[in-house]
Order: structure tokens, then C-alpha cells, then sequence
């Protein structure tokens, strides 16, 4: 289903968004009614708008939107919440200053989904920080990764730095088990963000580069929808499906608690 300021969504609504492909969103994994990180899903819609359309997004509202469209909902559920405003027009994006709240529910499976493996390629996405809906280009390298046998993309930057995943972040863990989130531009991730501030495991930032990537003892991926997902193997360096530390950090982060709608 999907409510656009809390009323059924018709075509029309969607048109600016199909044929302009602007705005933001973010998505979230609701359990029983709760949310593991909605505030922190709540700053980056309230920070995102303020980049993408220059104005202040309603929290309450938006937060009223998002309860009345999982009212009654039970069970495991991916709720996600686009910014967008159906006025836009592509000669005047700055006149684009309404932006409406859609809010879509969909299935949700299991978590975490099974090691996968991925291929580097040089690329920064635009806006690093904001999570935009242009996703064409992470689209694209994820493709052409599939296409050489891999299942997703890992993006590097021109100084050989490694930074994030298609749609996800991306870390490490070291032979002492220091799990290490790479330092270069990359998107904020509500997942990312909760593990951060765990006490334990060790974790630091810092740099990655692509050299640095057969030195680590495991890799693993984070968004809302996969938790912490273990990576298989990054190009030709194979990693364990499974280590004690990713075990560590996918029981800490089924332990925090999700907020109530």
C-alpha cells in the first residue's frame, strides 16, 4: 500500500516522480510496531530536505503519517518514506519548496540474508551524505557486477580508498578483531549508526584502501534491511562466511531496542 500526506496515492501524484526523479527517502524495517533507529531515520528526512529542497520538513507530521499508514500492521514489515514534490517542475527545480511525504509498506524477509560477494569499482556517488533517489548509477555498477559474476557493487574512490556499498555500508574487521568503518564520503547508514554506538566490539574510522582488503580478517555489510550481512569475497580476496565478531555485532544490534510508533 502507499498514502501520499496520508490519503491514498493516485498516478497523477506520482508523475513528477516517475519523470523527475527528485527527492530523498529513507527506509526502515518495522517489527510489532516498532522501529530499531526511527529517530535517527526521522534526522535524515529532517536533514535531507533542508539539502535537497531548502526547507524544514514537519517531523511530527511525518511521523503522523508513518503511524497512520502502520496502523494495524503486524508482523515484519519494510516501511519506506519518499520526499518529493509533485509540483516540480524540471526548468524550476528551485520553485520546488512542498514537499509531500509518501510512505510505502512492503514485505520484509528474513535477517540477515546470506554472505554475498562483491566488485570494486571507482565511483563517489553524488551528495554522498544524502540518501537521494537518484540511484541510477549505483544501479548500473550493480548490474555490470552481476554481470561479472558478482552480487553487488563496492565503490572506491580515485585515491584508491574504499568507501561504501551500492545501497549499504560497508566494513571490516582486522586480524586483532577491531572492526574499522572505511573513512571516505559515504551515506550516514541508521544501521551504521547504531552499531557506532555500541561499546563493544572495538571500532574505529579510518581509512581503507583497496591493498589494505586482503589484511582483513572479515567484511560485512549493514542497511535496515540486511542488519549485518556477511561478505563473501571483494574481488578476488575471499573472506570467512561467518566470524565471531560479526556474530558479536549482529546479537548487539538485535538487542537494541526499536522505538514505538
Amino acid at each position: 500500500m502507499a498514502e501520499l500526506n496520508g490519503k491514498p496515492v493516485t498516478l497523477d501524484d506520482l508523475q513528477a516522480l516517475a519523470l523527475t526523479n527528485y527527492g530523498h527517502f529513507t527506509s526502515m524495517r518495522m517489527e510489532d510496531g516498532t522501529i530499531r533507529g526511527l529517530s535517527l531515520h526521522l534526522d535524515r528526512l529532517v536533514r535531507d530536505c533542508r539539502i535537497v529542497f531548502g526547507v524544514e520538513l514537519d517531523r511530527e507530521r511525518t511521523l503522523g503519517y508513518i503511524c497512520r499508514a502502520a496502523h494495524g500492521v503486524t508482523g515484519v514489515a519494510g516501511l519506506r518514506v519518499t520526499v518529493f514534490d509533485p509540483a516540480l517542475d524540471m526548468g524550476r527545480p528551485s520553485d520546488a519548496k512542498d514537499p509531500h511525504i509518501l510512505v510505502n509498506l512492503r514485505p520484509a524477509g528474513a535477517m540477515p540474508p546470506p554472505p554475498f560477494t562483491a566488485k570494486t569499482f571507482t565511483f563517489t556517488r553524488d551528495s554522498a551524505q544524502v540518501k537521494h533517489i537518484a540511484l541510477h548509477p549505483q544501479l548500473r555498477l550493480r548490474c555490470e557486477a552481476q554481470l561479472a559474476g558478482f552480487d553487488d557493487a563496492v565503490f572506491l574512490e580515485p585515491d584508491g580508498r574504499v568507501s561504501e556499498g551500492a545501497t549499504w555500508n560497508l566494513g571490516f574487521v582486522d586480524q586483532d578483531g577491531t572492526v574499522i568503518w572505511p573513512e571516505a564520503p559515504v551515506l550516514p547508514g541508521t544501521t551504521m549508526l547504531l552499531l557506532q554506538s555500541l561499546d563493544a566490539p572495538k571500532q574505529i574510522t579510518a581509512p581503507v584502501r583497496l591493498a589494505d582488503i586482503a589484511k582483513m580478517a572479515a567484511a560485512f555489510a549493514t542497511n535496515t534491511t540486511v542488519g549485518v550481512r556477511s561478505v563473501g569475497a571483494l574481488d578476488d580476496v575471499q573472506f570467512p562466511l561467518d566470524h565471531p565478531v560479526l556474530a558479536e555485532l549482529r546479537d548487539a544490534y538485535a538487542g537494541i531496542p526499536g522505538e514505538r510508533l
